[in-house]
């Protein structure tokens, strides 16, 4: 049987859209290897804090266990969904402490923020519901209004005129509106306005549903994100905290309230029919959660060096945007943003080229992923090269 398939891999090929995995070697910190190469500055990770290179943090982590024989909370299998025989104690601690630093009534564990983002909105509404959602929101958040039964408009990115102007067509053909957006967008490193956003679910009646994924341990005065910084913790009624960036583990809470965790327990397919997370995971989250609660200095330094590479590359003549430590440098032709990260990798700098559809077409880019264990030294260079590398390229070539 003829699967029809070589021809649109060509196709990627030919447009300079074709993706690979490659195995990565070793870490050192802020640097990597590849394999068969040099440790690399790693300007790709979502590492945000450092946690997950310290090989010191780990090795107090798993002296913990020997101190204080808690063998059972590091085993390596769960062996059955949380429903079954898959749920831990370490996991309602968890689950504990997250509510009560973020001041909500009750917190759910989910294996991943995909699991999250593709199982509560799903479970919680139905055909007599809207979901508007910010227009660049992340494919996980997309997948889960695609398995909703709800009607779904996306809002302009950012544009919250568009977003009222929506609500004041549609909301009163609906029992419930849910307003979706992530804190910090991923791809662009900006930044939602959330008094904004309060302000029009409070006066539209609406719920507000949060996806700090890129904010968690980053923003804030005890790094519970960007709805910290901006005092609005008690205005979301749906905030999902994953842990798989500074958090440098797996796994993501939602935080709400005792009626939405019970009914999501009973009826979110992602969180029911799944194997649990093994309680090692869980407990290496419990461990960094009250860890990041500590860690201003490394949020002011991250900072400090997001500021710095911003003005860097805005002398050199490149487009950025943002404001956080996710730095943008947008290209725009997919096979040249190929050539200069293929350029930049040979020169010590772990860049990947970002191309349709994750981002718009003609904005093919580098993300820029600044993290906590780096110094203004390793930095210091890097505007420079990319630039070089960007003149330097050609559409001609793929990785």
């Amino acid at each position: 049987m003829e699967l029809g398939y070589s021809a649109l891999l060509h196709q990627l090929q030919e447009s300079g859209r074709f993706r690979k995995l490659r195995p990565l070697a070793g870490r050192e910190g802020c640097r990597l290897r590849l394999a068969e190469s040099e440790a690399l500055l790693n300007l790709s990770s979502n590492d945000y804090l450092g946690l997950a290179g310290n090989k010191e943090l780990l090795e107090a982590f798993y002296n913990g266990m020997n101190r204080q024989n808690m063998v059972d909370g590091y085993r390596l299998g769960s062996t059955s969904s949380r429903l079954l025989s898959g749920d831990c104690e370490q996991m309602h601690l968890l689950e504990e402490e997250l509510s009560q630093a973020y001041g909500h009534e009750a917190a759910l564990f989910f294996n991943s923020g995909y699991h999250a983002n593709i199982g509560i909105l799903p479970a919680l509404l139905d055909k007599r519901d809207l979901i508007l959602s910010d227009k660049l929101n992340h494919a996980s958040i997309h997948d889960g209004i695609r398995l909703s039964r709800a009607s779904h408009k996306r809002y302009r990115h950012g544009d919250y005129a568009h977003l009222e102007a929506l609500l004041q067509q549609y909301r009163d053909h609906y029992k419930r509106v849910v307003i979706v957006t992530e804190s910090v967008f991923s791809m662009d490193g900006d930044v939602a306005d959330l008094p904004e956003l309060v302000r029009i679910k409070q006066s539209y009646d609406c719920l507000l549903y949060l996806d700090e994924a890129h904010a968690i341990g980053v923003w804030g005065e005890t790094g519970l994100g960007k709805a910290q910084e901006f005092g609005v913790l008690d205005n979301i009624d749906l905030l999902v905290a994953p842990f798989g960036k500074a958090c440098a583990s797996m796994g993501a809470v939602v935080l709400s309230n005792s009626e939405i965790r019970d009914y999501l327990i009973n009826t979110s397919r992602s969180l029911i029919f799944t194997t649990a997370l093994p309680p090692v995971i869980v407990s290496w989250n419990l461990y960094v959660f009250r860890l990041i609660q500590r860690m201003q200095k490394e949020r002011e330094h991250l900072q400090t060096l997001s500021s710095r590479l911003r003005d860097s590359l805005a002398d050199h003549g490149l487009q950025t945007a943002g404001t956080t430590n996710i730095v943008p440098v947008v290209i725009g032709d997919d096979r040249s943003t190929v050539a200069a990260a293929n350029s930049l990798q040979e020169n010590g700098y772990l860049i990947f080229p970002v191309r349709p559809p994750t981002v718009p077409e003609g904005t093919s880019r580098f993300r820029l992923s600044l993290t906590a264990d780096m110094e203004c030294a390793d930095l210091a260079p890097l505007a420079s090269e990319i630039a070089r590398a960007v003149a330097g390229t050609e559409p001609a070539g793929d990785s």
